[in-house]
């Protein structure tokens, strides 16, 4: 009893008393400007946790000395107010804020740092290997674009080793799938994903495992993928050559009559070095694990370089590759239509009739028939006049159908 209330008055002490936590990035310059005034007022205020007067101080300093020399300082300050603050919202807030930094800011040293911290958001936030993988992914990939556009900066050794303890979280989430998959009889969906976890993340801890059974389901899938395999095996010999299963390896590949390669000399030193530093953990540390929301990365490598591009999903072996459809193969060419195009010099061919020829502008239209033009228009006329004299007198005749009757007289009557 004594030692419980001794641990609640020690919570309260920490949480009253002992939260300041001195600012990582002060200016050091010995000024009394107004706007390091400012800065140094802002940068008391989140030392002592008060985040939203600290913002409100910074904010002035931004708004009201837009070109002075802190600014960058106070961007930052602004940032890390933020990422003390902690929370999802907080969190969310200080990645838009640090992504913002390094996007006005890309020159200088602290852009690296600002990066580094974005990895860290995520990294905090990464659930055990059997949970949501979201915040993992995203570790990976900031974590990995601090390599590669920071390069030379102090901060790439410490993002290549969290690169390192995030893929191992990321193939522990793989590794677990496989063996539900390789436990259930399911040896093509165990296959693939044991084969995309080995080929891409070569220092994960368990990796002899995950060959042994990658080679144990594609034994199981037929003698079409023997080659498949023996080459699983092989790998646990030649990279792995610590691991206990070498020597279950050698004799699988053995009875499939298949050459037994020897050890690689670099791999047998890193698995050495991986053996030797490697966390053995503790009870306490073992009994308290299920408690704790973050994964445990003690069996992560120490040394070798991570994967630098991210895991693709991949497709069952098993599964037949689809035949590729015959395309198009000419040339597709472009030509702009001026006043001499078809379109311009040649007639409509909605004014011509079904089946008639085209004719060329100025020339007189060919006679279908053959006939004499002279004969055949001197017929028409006469065949015109026959039928313009029977619509005379066909319309006269209608005249006089069509006049009306007069009304018949009425008889006078007689007084």
């Amino acid at each position: 009893m004594p030692f419980l209330v001794f641990l609640v008055a020690l919570s309260l002490l920490a949480s009253c008393g002992f939260r300041r936590k001195k600012y990582e990035n002060p200016i050091t310059k010995d000024t009394q400007q107004p706007d390091k005034v400012l800065f140094d007022k802002a940068i008391k205020d989140i030392e002592k946790g008060k985040f939203e007067v600290g913002r409100l101080t910074l904010q002035t300093l931004m708004n009201t000395y837009d070109t002075s020399e802190f600014l960058a300082k106070a961007k930052l300050a602004y940032a890390d107010s933020w990422f003390r603050e902690g929370g999802s919202g907080g969190l969310a807030q200080a990645e838009a804020e640090y992504k913002d930094f390094i996007l006005f800011y890309p020159q200088l040293e602290e852009a690296a740092e600002a990066q580094e911290k974005v990895c860290m958001i995520h990294y905090r936030q990464m659930e055990k290997a059997d949970r949501d993988t979201i915040h993992a992914f995203r570790a990976e990939e900031e974590c990995r674009n601090l390599l590669q556009q920071f390069p030379n900066s102090k901060f790439a050794p410490r993002a290549q080793q969290l690169l390192r303890n995030v893929q191992e979280v990321i193939a522990e989430g793989e590794f677990r799938r496989g063996t539900f998959y390789h436990h259930k009889a399911s040896h093509p969906a165990a296959a693939n994903r044991l084969d995309a976890l080995t080929d891409h993340y070569p220092l994960y801890s368990q990796s002899d495992q995950a060959n042994w059974m990658l080679g144990d389901s594609y034994e199981k899938m037929g003698p079409r993928f023997r080659q498949k395999a023996g080459a699983a095996y092989a790998r646990i010999v030649r990279e792995y050559p610590l691991s206990p299963l070498v020597d279950e390896a050698k004799k699988r590949l053995n009875s499939m009559e298949m050459a037994i390669p020897e050890a690689d000399p670099v791999a047998y030193n890193r698995m050495k070095y991986e053996l030797e530093n490697r966390d053995k953990g503790n009870i306490a540390g073992t009994a308290f694990g299920v408690l704790k929301r973050g994964p445990s990365v003690r069996t992560a490598a120490k040394s070798g370089a991570p994967a630098m591009d991210p895991m693709r999903p991949s497709i069952p072996v098993s599964v037949p590759a689809a035949a590729e459809a015959g395309g198009f193969t000419g040339d597709v060419s472009v030509q702009q239509v001026g006043p001499n195009s078809a379109l311009d010099t040649k007639p409509d061919a909605r004014t011509q009739p079904a089946g008639t020829p085209e004719t060329e502008p100025g020339s007189a239209p060919a006679n279908p028939n053959g006939a004499n033009p002279a004969v055949s228009s001197a017929g028409d006329q006469t065949k015109g006049q026959a039928t313009g004299s029977d619509s005379t007198a066909n319309d006269a005749k209608g005249k006089k159908n069509n006049r009306v009757p007069k009304p018949p007289k009425q008889p006078k009557r007689k007084s």
